[in-house]
C-alpha cells in the first residue's frame, strides 16, 4: 500500500517518466559544461529528507503524518516543521512543498551562478523508510536535480547517505546496483563500474584542472556493523578498498597537476567512522593536502568545522590509542559541539608561518534543508578562477622515510611509511587559482510564517568573506567580478563603500586557506572575542537546541 501511495504521489508531483524504467546503458555525464563561462562558484546542499506523506497541521508526535489528535501542539506548517514551532527538536521531515521549492528557487535565482553542486542525500532515522522506498524517493530527487542542473550542464556529484537500519554490505549488491541505475546521468562513463561495486566515484567538474570525489561513507561509518572498519590486514574490507581506490584517484590528479575536493555524507570524525577508518581518512588526506582544496560533509544537520590533525595518525599508530584531541560530536551529543570544538582549536600552532598547517586540513560541515532540528539552509562557495596554477613539485616528498633527515617531526611521519606532500604555495594554503575564497549561507528564517499563498522568503544568514572582498578592486582588471552576486546580497553591502551589513561579515576571512581557518578557531578559542563567540555558536544551532 505505502509504495502504490508514493508512486501516485510521485507520478501527480513530477513528470510521468520520474519512475521509468532506467536504461543499464551508462550515459557520460554532459559536457556541455565546457561551453558555459565559468562563474567561480558552486552549491552544496544536504540531508533534503522528503517525505511525501508529510500533513499540513498534523501533529508533531505523528511525524507530522497525522492531524489527530487535534488538540495536540504545535501543528505542522505548510512547509515544515521547524524548531521554532515545538522548542526543540522535531520528528517530522520535509514536506515535498519545501524541498520543491528549495529546487525551484535554486532554479531560479542560482542556476546560471553556478559551475557545479555538491549534494548528499539522506534518508530518514527517526521515521526509517523500507529500501523501495529510499529508491523511489532518490530517484524523483535525481529526477529533479537533472532537470534543475544536469540539464543545463552543471555537473552534479550525490553521495550516497545513511542507508535503512545503517547497513550496507560489501559490493557490489543490491543498494550499489539501485543507485547505479538511479544515478546512471551524473556518474562519469569510466567512473560507472566502480561505483556499482563501492558507491564512490570521482568527477572532473573543470576537465583536467578540478575534480570532485564522491565517497561513500557507509563504508566507513561505526554504526554500520556489516562491514569490517577498515582494519589492517584485511585488504578485501570495502573500507580499505575505497581507501585504495582513492589513493589511486589522488595520485593520478596530483600527477596532472589537478585539484581536488572531497565530499561525502559522514563528517570524518574520530566519533563517526571506525578508528582504522578514521586514521586512514586523515593520513591519506594529509599525504596529498597540496592536491585537496577541502572536505564537503554533512549529516550532523549542524553548521561547523573542525580539523584534521596529522597527531591523531601518529599517536594511533605509535601507541594504538586514540587522542583525544579530536572532535567527539554525535548527534546525540549536539548540545556539547559547541565547548568541544573550542577545546580542539586551542591545540591549534600558533602562526610563526605557513609552513605550521603542513599538519592540518580543514573540514566543513553543512547545515540542512530538513528543518530538524533546525532551519533550511544551503551554501553557495566561491573559488579563485585566475592566477598561476600550482605545480606539485616531483620526487618522494616532504616527510618521507627517504629524507627525513632525522628530525623529530619528519621521523613521525615516516610511521606511515608514504610520502607526505604538502607545500605552502598549494591553493589549500595559498590563494591562486581554484583556492576556495569563501561562501554565502543562506537559509529560510521564517518559515512558520508561509503558507500555500505566501512562500517563505530566503535571506542571506552569513559570509565568510570581509567587506572589501564582496567587490572588486581597483587594477583587478576587466574580469574582475563580485564573488557573490550583488542581487543576491542585503542592500547594505552592495555598495563597496557604504556603512552598515556588519551582522553579515563576523569572520571577515581573507579566503578559506587552512591558515584563514586557523585563524578563526585561534580567535574563537581565545575568548577575547565574546560576540564572535555567540556569532558562531548562534549559526551552529541556529538559535535553536544547544545555542
Amino acid at each position: 500500500m505505502f509504495e502504490l501511495k508514493l508512486l501516485l504521489f510521485l507520478l501527480l508531483t513530477y513528470t510521468p517518466d520520474v519512475l521509468a524504467a532506467p536504461s543499464q546503458v551508462p550515459i557520460q555525464v554532459p559536457e556541455t559544461n565546457a561551453k558555459r563561462k565559468l562563474q567561480g562558484r558552486f552549491l552544496h546542499i544536504t540531508d533534503m529528507h522528503p517525505d511525501p506523506y508529510f500533513k499540513e497541521d498534523a501533529s508533531e508526535t505523528s511525524a507530522c503524518h497525522r492531524r489527530k489528535p487535534k488538540k495536540a501542539r504545535p501543528r505542522s506548517g505548510y512547509y515544515g516543521m521547524p524548531y521554532r514551532l515545538n522548542g526543540g527538536n522535531s520528528d517530522c521531515d520535509s514536506p515535498m512543498t519545501l524541498t520543491n521549492f528549495t529546487l525551484d528557487y535554486l532554479d531560479k535565482q542560482w542556476s546560471k551562478e553556478i559551475d557545479f553542486v555538491v549534494c548528499e542525500h539522506d534518508n530518514d532515522r527517526k521515521n526509517p523508510r523500507t529500501t523501495n522506498e529510499i529508491y523511489m524517493l532518490n530517484r524523483a530527487m535525481a529526477r529533479r536535480m537533472e532537470d534543475v542542473f544536469l540539464s543545463k550542464g552543471i555537473p552534479v556529484i550525490p553521495s550516497i547517505g545513511i542507508i535503512t537500519q545503517n547497513i550496507m554490505l560489501p559490493g557490489p549488491n543490491g543498494v550499489t546496483s539501485e543507485f547505479s541505475s538511479i544515478w546512471r546521468n551524473f556518474v562519469p562513463f569510466e567512473s560507472y563500474q566502480v561505483f556499482q561495486r563501492g558507491g564512490y566515484f570521482s568527477v572532473e567538474v573543470i576537465p583536467a584542472q578540478l575534480a570532485v570525489i564522491s565517497l561513500n561513507t557507509m563504508y566507513f561509518y561505526d554504526s554500520n556493523k556489516a562491514v569490517g572498519g577498515c582494519e589492517d590486514g584485511d585488504p578485501e574490507d570495502p573500507g580499505n578498498l575505497q581507501f585504495d581506490w582513492l589513493e589511486v584517484q589522488l595520485d593520478r590528479f596530483r600527477s596532472r597537476g589537478m585539484q581536488v575536493w572531497l565530499s561525502g555524507h559522514v563528517p570524518p570524525s574520530a566519533d563517526n567512522f571506525f578508528p582504522d577508518c578514521h586514521v586512514r581518512y586523515t593520513e591519506l588526506s594529509l599525504r596529498y593536502q597540496d592536491t585537496i582544496l577541502g572536505h564537503l560533509y554533512g549529516h550532523m544537520n549542524a553548521d561547523h568545522f573542525f580539523f584534521l590533525d596529522a597527531d591523531h595518525v601518529r599517536s594511533t599508530r605509535n601507541r594504538n590509542v586514540s587522542t583525544s584531541g579530536e572532535p567527539h560530536f554525535g548527534k546525540k551529543k549536539r548540545r556539547a559541539l559547541y565547548n568541544t570544538l573550542l577545546k580542539t582549536f586551542d591545540d591549534l600552532p600558533k602562526p610563526k608561518h605557513n609552513g605550521s598547517y603542513d599538519d592540518y586540513g580543514v573540514v566543513n560541515v553543512s547545515p540542512s534543508v530538513v528543518p530538524n532540528p533546525y532551519l533550511p539552509s544551503f551554501r553557495i562557495f566561491t573559488y579563485n578562477t585566475t592566477g598561476s596554477a600550482y605545480v606539485p613539485a616531483l620526487g618522494p616528498g616532504r616527510g618521507s622515510c627517504a629524507d627525513a633527515g632525522g628530525q623529530e617531526k619528519d621521523a613521525l611521519r615516516c610511521d606511515v611509511a608514504k610520502p607526505w606532500h604538502a607545500s605552502p604555495d598549494a591553493p589549500s594554503r595559498t590563494n591562486r587559482l581554484w583556492t576556495p575564497l569563501g561562501y554565502a549561507q543562506y537559509y529560510l528564517p521564517d518559515l512558520e510564517s508561509a503558507n500555500k499563498k505566501h512562500a517563505p522568503k530566503v535571506k542571506l544568514e552569513y559570509l565568510t568573506f570581509a567587506r572589501d572582498a564582496l567587490h572588486p578592486q581597483p587594477g583587478e582588471g576587466e574580469g574582475a567580478r563580485h564573488p557573490i552576486p550583488l542581487r543576491h546580497l542585503p542592500k547594505t553591502l552592495r555598495n563597496a563603500t557604504g556603512e552598515g551589513g556588519a551582522k553579515y561579515l563576523p569572520y571577515g576571512l581573507a579566503d578559506l586557506t587552512i591558515g584563514s581557518w586557523a585563524g578563526l578557531g585561534r580567535r574563537l578559542a581565545g575568548g577575547t572575542e565574546k560576540a564572535l563567540r555567540r556569532r558562531f555558536r548562534g549559526y551552529m544551532y541556529m538559535g535553536g537546541e544547544g545555542a
